[in-house]
């Protein structure tokens, strides 16, 4: 695993919680913010993939 796949992981765990826990208080703010977290991780991590993929051609 390189940074890109640990971070982008990271950072899409982290948004789920915040999208979970913005739901349950009914914060619909919170909610949207850990929804784009959450997609701006899986983006990294797919990046990550990407450039393991790349390597491993090499």
């Amino acid at each position: 695993m390189n940074k890109d796949q640990v971070k982008g992981r990271v950072k899409e765990a982290a948004g789920k919680i915040k999208e979970v826990t913005g739901k349950m208080v009914g914060n619909k703010e919170m909610e949207v913010d850990g929804n784009l977290k959450k997609n701006a991780g899986k983006i990294q991590s797919v990046v990550g993939d990407a450039r393991s993929d790349l390597k491993k051609q090499k």
